[in-house]
């Protein structure tokens, strides 16, 4: 071998070293810290590693507009309401925000009543929500504490979510529902999914509504108490992309308001006796899983891969792990394509004809990844 063809292999071994300790670096996950809780929330942690991240304990005299914006509208929420939203119809006092509901003439209105929203403000993506609150009485009365899509990926309602932490209504108020909407799953269609609890106190006596919300999977409670979930599962809706069943990948925001009347709240007409009623809220507050100090165990290998009944699209079973699969790496013919946030995926701009060689590894919270999946031959179509 003369000099110069040595210095060429030479170059060629430096860079395969690097590239080489380039790849070993980026599947090690990077050093992380534990999380900080914002001051201003009274209950700093929960059990199981929750970490406040965000919170309005409403201890001033007024809405906090850092945190909420007021919807001014005559619109009827999409439902029928008979309400106009207004900033007038809230008050905060003695740690309470009062919504409330009134008989009287604004607009083209009857009622009016108050919509607060963090859009833009507070805006989640998986986490704890947490609020506690006490319902207003009366017929025709339809409160909500519920999470509506920040940027609308996956299109107008109900193509991108919403996820109904606590709905109830004045005319049956012995029950508490739970519900989401999606493109799939929606009450315009009869197809929603939900679940309900018998709570003949919730509007004599506060009572506490939890969200967890994690990759794949919603779970309820109250007080304490897990009342409904919902999981998406990949094999049973194989026909669609999961956006269209499952499009909670992307980040929310919180709504809170007081609704009269409308296609669901004024199902029995609405009792204008019972003006003015309240719809009186304690706290809200988001939680994150501190991961980082929790998650002690690399996920486990990918497997099941098989294909959906859509062109291009697979779908696996969801691997072990301590704690949650944060997303999923994509390879194709061994090189890195993209990545998945849940177990479907569906590939774009292939040869028709050609085949392709896949596979996957899960990764989690804190950026620890698990071994890559056998791989799986898909010929494009």
């Amino acid at each position: 071998m003369n000099n110069e063809m040595k210095k060429i292999f030479l170059m060629v071994l430096i860079i395969s070293l690097g590239v080489l300790a380039g790849c070993d670096k980026k599947t090690k996950p990077e050093p992380k810290t534990p999380l900080t809780p914002v001051e201003d929330c009274s209950v700093p942690t929960l059990d199981g590693g929750w970490v406040c991240q965000w919170a309005d304990e409403f201890d001033g005299d007024s809405v906090d507009e850092t945190k909420w914006n007021f919807e001014v509208n005559a619109s009827g929420g999409g439902n029928n309401e008979l309400q106009y939203y207004t900033r007038n119809n809230t008050v905060v006092k003695d740690s309470i925000l009062s919504i409330v509901a009134k008989k009287e003439s604004y607009g083209n209105r009857n009622y009016t009543s108050s919509r607060i929203t963090t859009y833009l403000k507070g805006d989640f993506m998986y986490g704890r929500f947490q609020f506690r609150a006490k319902n207003p009485v009366g017929r025709g009365t339809w409160p909500a504490l519920w999470l509506m899509p920040t940027l609308s990926s996956y299109g107008g309602w109900p193509r991108s979510g919403e996820i109904d932490v606590m709905e109830y209504v004045g005319y049956n108020p012995d029950y508490i529902f739970h519900t989401i909407h999606t493109e799939k799953f929606n009450h315009k269609a009869g197809t929603q999914v939900g679940g309900s609890k018998r709570l003949p106190t919730s509007n004599s006596e506060f009572h506490v509504y939890d969200l967890i919300w994690e990759p794949g999977e919603l779970t309820w409670f109250i007080d304490g108490e897990e009342t409904f979930r919902v999981r998406y599962q990949a094999a049973l809706n194989k026909d669609v992309p999961y956006y269209k069943a499952f499009p909670f990948d992307q980040k929310f925001f919180i709504i809170i308001n007081l609704a009269i009347g409308g296609d669901w709240g004024g199902a029995q007409g609405v009792d204008d006796s019972i003006f003015p009623t309240t719809f009186e809220i304690d706290y809200v507050r988001y939680y994150k899983k501190d991961y980082n100090v929790l998650d002690k165990e690399k996920p486990g290998k990918v497997e099941g891969i098989d294909l959906a009944g859509i062109p291009n699209t697979i779908y696996w079973d969801v691997p072990e792990d301590d704690y949650a699969i944060e997303y999923y790496r994509i390879y194709i013919d061994d090189e890195y394509w993209e990545d998945a946030r849940i177990n479907q995926y569906t590939f774009k701009d292939g040869i028709p004809g050609e085949t392709y060689r896949i596979s996957i590894r899960a990764v989690d919270f804190t950026g620890k990844v698990g071994e890559k999946s056998v791989n799986f031959s898909l010929t494009y179509k």
